[in-house]
């Protein structure tokens, strides 16, 4: 057997011998619970406590794949349920995630639901109940992650975005390169499905059984949506813009990053430095990438020998995300150390806006993302601010005021987000504070 040399491994083990494995309570049991479930069955010194999903036969199911027996899971629909199942050495799996914020033997949250309000909802709850959140569910994030994150900071608790989500990939190469002293010029991910803007769900229905998916969450990775939200997430933790509406997307290969996403004066596409985007050319997705500089002659000559690229512009690469499998990660470091993966800027400087997917008739409600009704466009928070835009985060739910044309964004002028919903209350409430300070 290899010995192992992850010092986090090895905090892992001893909390384990100790009898203090972390307990993380899940919210959300789709394909990416589903995993991290599994998952969890298989790292030393952490231990999935409860699940929540509003399906909770399916939770049980997901458990069973995940190789535990039906008598180590039990339904539980009070945190006290929660607690003496977690007591006994048991999973417990309730349908509402503010059971999990309540349980006093969770040490920190997963939120992997996907949905904007459910997550900002259960976020909120958890970090009021003392618990660290990993937040899985982006769009949640993009949308008040700087709420939640100054929320958990003033309860002494830490908000994170999640481990091998691009967003994250990303940031550890953003970070690598900014420990060894090179500047960034543009950061990014491949995109893993071909792009059709205009994707629907049953168009992919068969697609998305083979890959063991739903259909809806596939059109939100083909229609872009995906990839702009998680864009703006790496753009709000770095200070890092889209160069323009939309960004550049260009077909770019592996070999080809650091010669096209550069700025123009050396025959790249970008008008500046300092950005974010992504690529459709070969070799690059699943992957993510980071672009580097260094004015240093002695230092580019050494990028060069290294075989990291032709120069003056380099190219890191890291050829791999694995989504849920790296999400306990996060977790762990959470509670071990404090430690946030991702953590929002107190200022966005990106907004992940929302654009009409067909002709929307005025009274209609909108759906979900990845449906038939609209997708996500990336934007600096300026001209988001600017085009009075509705951010897609509030787009489920919301009602059409006036004819919006396939194409055309949503703004606060043709379109009323739901009033009822958390979220949008919250974020309203950023929105005030930001055009207050914008006015100073």
């Amino acid at each position: 057997m290899i010995a192992g040399v992850s010092p986090l491994v090895a905090e892992l083990k001893a909390r384990e011998e100790a009898g203090k494995t972390v307990t993380i309570g899940l919210a959300g049991c789709g394909q990416m619970g589903a995993d991290i479930m599994v998952q969890l069955n298989r790292m030393p010194g952490l231990r999935l406590g409860a699940v929540a999903e509003m399906r909770p036969p399916q939770a049980r199911a997901a458990a069973a794949m995940a190789g535990f027996t039906e008598d180590r899971t039990v339904y539980a629909e009070t945190p006290s349920a929660v607690d003496a199942a977690i007591g006994t050495g048991r999973i417990a799996i309730t349908s509402d995630p503010a059971v999990l914020a309540r349980s006093s033997r969770i040490d920190v949250v997963i939120d992997a639901t996907g949905n904007p309000n459910t997550g900002a909802q259960f976020a909120l709850d958890s970090i009021a109940n003392g618990k660290h959140v990993v937040m899985l569910n982006v769009e949640a994030d993009i949308t008040i992650g700087r709420h939640l994150h100054g929320e958990a900071k003033r309860a002494g608790v830490v908000y994170t975005g999640a481990a091998g989500d691009e967003p994250a990939a990303t940031l550890e190469l953003i970070g690598f390169a900014q420990s060894i002293g090179l500047e960034v010029v543009c950061a990014g991910k491949g995109k893993n499905n071909p792009l059709k803007w205009d994707a629907v769900p049953a168009d992919y229905e068969a697609e998305a059984r083979s890959r063991n998916m739903n259909a809806r969450m596939l059109v939100e990775f083909v229609d872009g949506s995906k990839t702009m939200v998680e864009m703006v997430a790496i753009a709000n933790c770095t200070g890092l813009v889209p160069d323009v509406p939309g960004m550049h997307g260009p077909a770019a290969a592996g070999d080809e990053l650091a010669s096209v996403l550069i700025p123009k004066e050396h025959g790249g596409v970008l008008s500046r430095k300092g950005c974010v985007d992504y690529s459709i050319g070969k070799g690059v997705a699943p992957g993510v990438f980071c672009i580097v500089t260094t004015d240093h002659p002695r230092l580019q000559e050494r990028l060069i020998d290294l075989k990291v690229g032709k120069g003056p512009y380099f190219a890191l690469t890291r050829p791999y995300h694995l989504t849920s499998l790296e999400v306990p990660l996060s977790a762990a470091r959470a509670v071990l150390h404090g430690q946030a993966d991702m953590a929002p800027l107190a200022q966005p400087v990106a907004e992940c806006a929302t654009v009409a997917k067909r002709d929307l008739s005025p009274g209609e409600n909108l759906g979900r993302i990845g449906e038939t009704d609209y997708r996500a466009w990336a934007m600096t928070h300026a001209e988001a601010r600017n085009a009075n835009a509705v951010p897609l985060g509030l787009a489920q739910g919301a009602k059409v005021l006036k004819a919006i044309k396939s194409g055309e964004p949503l703004t606060y002028g043709n379109c009323a987000p739901d009033e009822s919903l958390l979220i949008t209350q919250i974020r309203r409430r950023l929105d005030q504070s930001d055009t207050r300070l914008h006015a100073l």
